[in-house]
């Protein structure tokens, strides 16, 4: 799949996005206007950013457990292969997320993981385990929201090279590879809209990586596009849906001055989930599938997400 096809994906997703809460706000004038009491608690989507920040002096913590089975390979024409008969590839992965609202409307947040993965290739097995990149947030929300307009809330995103991601050892397989040693940093926006029963979701974070020496060669990875789209669907007794599309496409890496041929990658995620939360505590459950990509492996996720609120 190509960057156009993916553009054409990102506007398409936000215009079904406007038309689903024109469409509801249309049929349910009654539900839009008691919007102010009506703040059901739950975990969020798994990938999409909400717009709500944390309230000042309010600390939550977001534990998220990932399985994560390949199922084959995207090629640079988004063709998809399987995995070669007797092959595995699999990943275990565990994410702390931290936020503290320093205002009402500025929040700071940070993310860490740790991972472990496992790889069967060609009768030989590898395993390594460890601490992947870091990633460093600040939201502030800029506008409420209305009957009308959904609340925005701009991000600023930096990203540390604290994962391993150079002298590899041969026969590990490229499994001791956590991180790109790269730092980033990245500015976006993040969307969310009441529509009672349903809560939308939609953002877009645009990366720019540094450069950076990977075994002594200098290391230019492309500019990158993460963007979002998600819906939740409410019902009694504290249950949700979920359902989001997550994408990202990247530029071509350049070494030593020169580009890569066709390095660049992209994928598209679709994400079912259901979830169950309280005042008090948060969880989700969902399955992440890659649907469309190039160059990037083709994935099959089990996630569990669980927030707690101090």
């Amino acid at each position: 799949m190509n960057i156009k096809t993916l553009r054409m994906i990102i506007f398409s997703g936000f215009i079904l996005l406007s038309c689903c809460g024109l469409l509801f706000a249309q049929q349910d004038n009654s539900s839009s206007q008691d919007l102010s009491e009506w703040y059901p608690p739950s975990a969020g989507p798994i990938t999409a950013w909400t717009a709500p920040v944390s309230e000042k002096n309010q600390l939550l913590a977001q534990t998220f457990f990932y399985y994560t089975h390949t199922r084959g390979t995207f090629d640079a024409e988004g063709n998809s292969d399987s995995l070669p008969e007797g092959d595995r590839k699999y990943q275990y992965q565990q994410q702390l997320f931290l936020q503290y609202g320093l205002t009402d409307r500025l929040e700071i947040s940070g993310q860490m993981a740790y991972l472990e993965n496992f790889i069967e290739q060609s009768g030989e097995e590898a395993h390594a385990e460890g601490f992947g990149d870091t990633y460093l947030y600040s939201r502030y929300c800029f506008l409420d929201e209305t009957k009308i307009f959904p609340q925005v809330t701009g991000i600023f995103q930096l990203k540390l090279p604290s994962g391993p991601y150079q002298k590899l050892e041969a026969e590990k397989l490229e499994t001791d590879s956590f991180g790109t040693g790269s730092y980033e940093h990245g500015y976006g926006f993040v969307l969310t809209k009441r529509f009672k029963p349903f809560i939308f979701h939609a953002d877009a974070i645009y990366s720019f990586p540094l450069v950076t020496k990977v075994d002594e060669v200098k290391t230019q990875y492309g500019n990158s596009l993460a963007y979002d789209i998600g819906v939740e669907y409410f019902l009694p007794k504290g249950f949700n849906l979920l359902f989001e599309l997550n994408g990202y496409t990247q530029g071509d890496t350049k070494q030593d001055g020169d580009k890569i041929p066709a390095n660049d990658s992209s994928y598209v995620l679709a994400v079912p989930g259901i979830g169950w939360s309280n005042d008090s505590i948060q969880t989700l459950l969902a399955y992440q599938r890659t649907i469309f990509g190039e160059n990037t492996d083709a994935n099959d996720s089990i996630v569990m997400t669980i927030i707690y609120n101090f």
